[in-house]
Formats: C-alpha cells, structure tokens, sequence
C-alpha cells in the first residue's frame, strides 16, 4: 500500500465501530421482520393442515407435506385459468404501457392543439368514474361481455401511471428531439427511437404496477365473465376459497357429515388453503420484481417530481 493510500484511509475510532455495528444490528432485524411473512406463509402452506390451525407452525415446517399444492393443482380449469392469466398479464401490460406511454408524449408537448383542455378533461376521470352498473352497460354495449378482451381494454389507459409518463418525459431535453426532427425525423420515430429508450426507468416502474395489477385482478372475470374458459386463476382459487370456507363452516357447526367435507375439501384446512393461495398468486411477481426493482426508485421520484 503506498503512502498516499495509507494517508487517505479513513480512522474509525472505538464509537464509530460502535455506530456501525448498532447500525448494521438495527437493519438486520429490519429485514428479517420484513421476509418473516413471506417465510411464514410458505413454511404453513407447507405443513400439515391441523398443525396449522392449532398455530403450531412458527419456524419450519411441522409434518411437511406438499398436500396443499396437490389440492391446488387438481383443479379443474386450474391450468387453463393459469394461461389465461399469463396471457393477459403479458399482453394487457405490453398495450397498456405503450399506449400510455403514447398519449403520455402528445400531452408533454404545450404545442399540442388544445393542449391544456384535453389534459384537464383526461385528469377529471382519476376523481370520478360513471360506476359500477353505468360501467357495466358499457361493457355490455361495447360487446366485451365473455370476452378476452374485456381484460385488455377498459385497462389500456391508467391516468395517473400516464401523468408519471408524461412528467418524466419533461425532463428530457428538447434538444435531443429538435435535432432528430432537424434530421427528418417524424413523431413516431422520435417518440420509439428517442423518447422511450430515455423514458426506461419510468417505464419499468410503469410496468411493474401494471403487472401486478393484471395478474391480482379477478373482479373484471367476476362481473363481466361467465365462460369458464376465460376464468383467470385468481378467479378460480378465490371461488375454491370461498367454497372451502362454507364448508368448514358447515362441519363447524353440524350441519353437515364430516366425512362428505373429507371426500370433498380432502384434509386440508382453510387456513392452509389460504396461505397456499397466497404463495401461488405472488410468487410470479416476487420472481419478476427484482428485474426491475434497481429501475423502480429512479423511475418514481423523477416522474413524480418535475424538474
């Protein structure tokens, strides 16, 4: 080590090392209190049923058994729910951002005609809505009753993911599209060549939030959809839910003979049935999120904060 490196080497004295470790303690038990639930739910969805309803099951699985999982895939319509959900969470978020991100770009621009009315107009619809029965005559209107598409386009457009679009798209210097328009270069070819590849970490985080909300929406399948073809697997395991907690209630209360619950729900408890469906619902979004997680941060604050 040469001189100069052993002169700009920091001292640490015996209360910095104190900080440090109390600081690191500090963070450490931050972290395991936040991954504690997500291990608690997995180790219970992976016990046996009574050791989770007697609240036994704390730090590792007791009785470890793959039952709850089994139960879950013998579904019926449990695959085909399963595409129906990857399938609009691909495609319900690749046309969701894009037009987003277009209508985003013409109202970043002050030049646009009518510029101030048309964005007001936009902004009005975050605070009110037509509700429930208007919406749903409209969907009929429109013809999206059992319909894929009723999951792609009442969502193309979200107002407020296009305000955070919009406002980081200010940020980026009007220079850089001045000269690609001296060039020749029209509007579609600057927004795709320019604009977006800029608007990547807005973008991202966009993505994210609308994933996460294309792949935990099962209101839409339950007010619009009746083919259960088009069941999503949200859907389809929150009605299996509701139908294991009818019948625990049933046994609970005498109506109904323990062995016709046992035939039907197997030995499985509500409880774990609960926290089984919660591991399948979220695990493919933890697996997509650290992607773009180092993108989420950079892309919130500057598209929240002009300037």
């Amino acid at each position: 080590m040469s001189k100069a490196s052993k002169c700009n080497k920091i001292r640490y004295s015996g209360w910095d090392y104190a900080f440090h470790t109390v600081n690191y303690f500090v963070y450490f038990v931050f972290t395991l209190l936040c991954l504690y639930p997500f291990y608690y739910i997995i180790i219970n969805s992976l016990s046996d049923g009574t050791m989770v309803d007697l609240g036994r099951v704390l730090w590792y699985p007791i009785k470890f058994t793959i039952a709850n999982y089994k139960k879950m895939l013998a579904l019926s319509n449990i695959y085909t729910s399963a595409l129906v959900s990857v399938l609009r969470t691909l495609i319900g978020t690749f046309c969701s951002v894009v037009v987003t991100a277009y209508a985003a770009y013409f109202f970043s621009k002050p030049n646009m005609w009518h510029h101030k009315l048309w964005y007001r107009l936009v902004i009005v619809t975050m605070y009110f809505s037509a509700g429930l029965i208007p919406g749903y005559m409209n969907i009929r209107s429109l013809g999206l009753l059992n319909s894929f598409a009723v999951y792609i386009i009442p969502g193309l457009i979200s107002v407020y993911n296009m305000v955070l679009i919009k406002t980081y798209m200010e940020s980026i210097p009007a220079a850089l599209e001045e000269s690609a328009q001296i060039d020749g270069a029209g509007v579609i070819r600057r927004l795709f060549a320019i604009v977006l590849p800029l608007s990547i970490p807005i973008l991202a985080t966009i993505t994210l939030f609308t994933a996460v909300g294309q792949w935990n929406s099962f209101s839409d399948t339950l007010l619009y959809v009746t083919d259960e073809k088009l069941y999503t697997l949200q859907y389809i395991l929150q009605m299996y839910f509701r139908q294991a907690d009818i019948l625990s209630k049933q046994l609970a209360n005498g109506v109904m003979d323990s062995s016709i619950v046992e035939n039907m729900v197997g030995s499985i408890s509500t409880t774990s049935i609960r926290l089984t469906i919660t591991v399948i619902v979220t695990f493919p979004i933890m697996c997509v999120y650290p992607f773009v997680q180092k993108y989420f941060l950079k892309g919130i604050m500057i598209g929240a904060v002009k300037g």
